[in-house]
């Protein structure tokens, strides 16, 4: 969306009709992890019946290894959307030498007509571990084959990410964890193909679970740029899945109900192409 028209959305938002219960309203969860290691936590059965009890209509679905993704893909019922990511992740220790060792483009060579995958990621890389040969070739891979990228990295290796490729898509885990909003809004500005993902994400509500003024006002200045996930990268992700939804439902309903919509997968759907 053009700077220009996403002001005019911002306007038309503030003075929209008041927030209302978003209790129903569909979520798309765009950070799902489905681990296998060796087993994954719940049967895809449980996963998609958890997901159909907390309102999500879509998942961005990624797993160390591939083979938990495509389980979902094998098993999707209908009326669930599933946008599978290849991660460059055979085991956890890739984590920490992915994108130094030339392995990872083997993976993803093989791996990549084994599903239709729309990206590469959620990766983690930090500050200049992003200008590596390898990172760059990833990099040149998805624009080959126009895929999105999905980084857990700072602000220094946003940056460069971007120096591989001006045009790249790119989502932003977690938004940074507890980057300043001011920097949050900096990186938004600088990147206009940069998406942020909100789970884990600190400073978003405040005192009584109400909404900061800081992102309150980045979320009116950048309405379609923002993302829900849950990053079910853990057990504990699991067990608290509902907690996790309802926390973003209690914020989003303070929002106007145009916003909360796109936030909740409006952005999402957009981003990835309603099908």
């Amino acid at each position: 969306m053009k700077p220009s028209l996403r002001r005019a959305l911002a306007v038309a938002l503030l003075v929209a009709a008041p927030a209302v219960s978003c209790a129903d309203l569909p979520i798309f969860d765009a950070h799902l992890h489905y681990n296998r290691e060796p087993d994954a936590r719940l049967p895809v059965e449980r996963v998609f019946a958890l997901l159909e009890a907390n309102g999500v209509s879509g998942i961005l679905a990624n797993s160390r290894p591939n083979e938990g993704t495509r389980a979902l893909l094998d098993a999707r019922p209908a009326g669930l959307r599933i946008v599978p990511f290849l991660r460059p992740y055979r085991t956890t220790s890739d984590v920490q030498t992915w994108f130094r060792d030339p392995a990872t483009l083997e993976l993803i060579e093989s791996e990549f007509p084994r599903a239709p995958w729309a990206g590469i990621g959620e990766f983690h890389v930090h500050g200049k571990d992003a200008s590596t040969d390898v990172v760059r070739k990833v990099v040149e891979f998805a624009r080959r084959h126009r895929l999105v990228l999905y980084a857990h990295s700072d602000a220094e290796a946003l940056d460069l990410l971007f120096g591989h490729d001006p045009d790249a898509r790119i989502i932003w885990a977690h938004t940074g964890f507890s980057v300043p909003a001011a920097e949050v809004d900096t990186a938004l500005r600088r990147h206009p193909n940069l998406w942020a993902e909100l789970s884990y994400r600190s400073g978003i509500t405040g005192e009584g679970g109400r909404l900061t003024p800081q992102w309150e006002s980045l979320f009116l200045r950048y309405p379609d740029r923002f993302l829900l996930g849950s990053d079910t990268w853990a057990d504990s992700r699991w067990d608290g899945y509902a907690e996790i939804i309802a926390g973003y439902r209690r914020w989003l309903a303070q929002l106007p109900p145009d916003l909360a919509r796109m936030i909740a997968s409006g952005n999402a759907e957009r981003l990835f192409g309603r099908r």
